[in-house]
């Protein structure tokens, strides 16, 4: 079995590979003992150990009583709404994060390592300058309503960009493509909490309606990246191969728009098509991906690199 490595299917929940690989091992073999996956993996005992502890702790395996010691892998379809759960909960205490952030911000008025920005061209301006001066990685959080529009980022060599966009702004052609072209250095997530820029993680830009906060390095920028980093293990990734996948770029795109919380009625309106025609689209995106829900075919596309 340790020859064969399927591609990871759970990391956009929090699971890493090896963990994965372990579960599946779990799956072809019940109420496995430590030696037998050991013997079915190839691993080091000691490295079995280590990710049963993070089976375990995830929920996807439990342990049954006597010796020796055996394990019992969870039910997958349980196991993923589990994890599914957990990560909404952690996104729920990102934003809960960024409302203290700004509640933060406030009380301290201008005080500090703060400067407001106000006017569209002034805030465009500044956001050109902070990418123009980074140095190595400049960190996006985006999100509509787009008060400045979005600036073309700097292909710089040694500068590079991690962009997380909220589903929303992914529902017109023009912000699917431009998503597509990152490639990986692009993810996306329900709700993203706030409209940020970092440079070099010394110069935020936090956008709140028509004014422009610049921070500079304080206990808030910390915070602000570690809310950043947070997010980007949350979202899920976007491939830019995603043409060379099993669903036309209709079919992308509906999935993208249903994603995004759209009802089939309001996808319909929005590509100019039947609401039957877009169920059943649905019904053969479904087929496509071996799913058996919406919530598992957005899971298994945007692993694939397909929910753009």
């Amino acid at each position: 079995m340790h020859n064969y490595r399927p591609a990871p299917v759970l990391e956009a929940l929090g699971v890493c590979s090896e963990d994965e690989q372990l579960y599946r091992a779990l799956l072809a073999r019940p109420e496995a003992t430590t030696t037998e996956l050991v013997a079915d993996t190839g691993w080091a005992t000691a490295r079995v150990a280590r990710h049963l502890r993070s089976l375990l702790s995830l929920g996807l395996a439990s342990r049954t009583p006597g010796r020796p010691a055996r394990y019992t892998p969870a039910v997958p379809e349980a196991a993923v709404e589990l994890l599914a759960l957990r990560k909404q909960a952690a996104i729920v205490q990102a934003r809960l994060g960024a409302a203290a952030l700004t509640s933060e911000f406030r009380a301290r008025g201008d005080a500090g390592p703060f400067t407001v920005i106000r006017g569209q061209q002034a805030m465009a301006q500044r956001f050109y300058q902070a990418q123009q001066s980074a140095q190595t990685e400049v960190l996006v959080l985006d999100k509509p309503p787009f008060v400045v529009l979005p600036i073309e980022p700097r292909r710089a060599h040694g500068v590079s960009y991690r962009t997380v966009y909220d589903m929303s702004a992914l529902v017109e052609p023009a912000e699917i493509a431009a998503a597509r072209s990152a490639g990986p250095s692009c993810r996306m997530l329900r709700d993203v909490p706030l409209k940020l820029v970092v440079a070099d993680q010394r110069i935020g830009l936090m956008q709140t309606g028509h004014e422009l906060i610049e921070i500079g390095p304080s206990t808030l920028l910390d915070a602000l990246l570690r809310l950043f980093e947070l997010l980007w293990q949350q979202a899920t990734p976007l491939s830019p191969s995603a043409s060379d996948g099993p669903l036309t770029f209709e079919d992308q795109q509906l999935l993208a728009l249903a994603a995004a919380g759209l009802t089939d009625q309001a996808i319909a309106r929005r590509l100019g098509v039947a609401q039957r025609t877009v169920e059943r689209r649905m019904q053969r995106i479904l087929k496509a991906l071996d799913a058996t829900t919406r919530f598992q075919a957005g899971l298994r596309a945007g692993q694939r690199g397909l929910l753009t």
